[in-house]
């Protein structure tokens, strides 16, 4: 767990962000479809302010081990859910509006989230989303804490945080975990995350590119055929 004798001023752009967060068919982003999304608006004291969800009908079979990890069958989708197309003009539209304001979205490991966004928005012959600025609270840990042992998964980072997360793989509880994440890290980096968040998110950039340069080297140690495709805060 992280301890500190002090609590910094939060940077003023992180007194009102956006959380966002997907769970969706399959790993692979170039044919995963949205199972659930949550986007979720929190205050300076890391309250909710507003939240909305969304249960959408792929349109495919949800593999058993997607279901087994979010919960969401294709009996449920195709009872309840909605057609991606209405799903994804709403969430596009909630999103849009608080880039064009400023307002940073939160999302955890982003190229996952908004990958599959992009790509489904284009399966689904809508606009296109300009994902700016965000803020991934994976590229912050490696950037801030490169030492870290084990993995940095959402639940983990949770943990040495102290931010509670329950039910997690649920898409409402990641989105709200991710987002007070965010907020807690730039508070406690404050002195290196005052900056205007358009520069952050360039900077993360940069970061993003260097950390998956030093993973990929690592990796080729061991697997001298390994691969990785950079790319934040989406992927090619």
């Amino acid at each position: 767990m992280l301890e500190f004798d002090f609590e910094p001023e939060l940077p003023g752009w992180s007194k009102k962000l956006v959380g966002f967060d997907l769970e969706t068919t399959g790993l692979d982003l170039s044919t995963a479809r949205i199972v659930t999304a949550s986007v979720v608006e929190i205050d300076a004291a890391a309250d909710p302010l507003f939240k909305a969800d969304w249960l959408v009908n792929p349109g495919v079979d949800i593999p058993v081990e997607a279901s087994a990890v979010h919960g969401v069958t294709n009996e449920i989708a195709q009872r309840d859910g909605v057609a991606p197309e209405i799903a994804l003009a709403e969430i596009s539209e909630f999103l849009n509006r608080h880039f064009s304001e400023g307002t940073p979205v939160v999302a955890f490991n982003a190229p996952y989230d908004f990958t599959i966004l992009r790509n489904e928005l284009l399966r689904h012959g809508l606009p296109p989303l300009v994902a700016k600025p965000v803020i991934d609270p994976l590229v912050m840990d490696k950037q801030f804490v490169k030492f870290r042992k084990g993995k940095r998964t959402l639940s983990i980072l949770c943990g040495h945080y102290s931010i509670e997360l329950l039910n997690a793989h649920e898409s409402s509880a990641d989105a709200l975990a991710a987002v007070r994440l965010a907020q807690h890290q730039a508070r406690i980096f404050a002195k290196d995350m005052e900056q205007d968040p358009s520069k952050l998110h360039d900077l993360q950039i940069a970061w993003s590119r260097a950390q998956d340069e030093d993973f990929a080297n690592f990796m080729s140690t061991r697997n001298p055929g390994f691969q990785i495709t950079p790319g934040w805060p989406e992927k090619p």
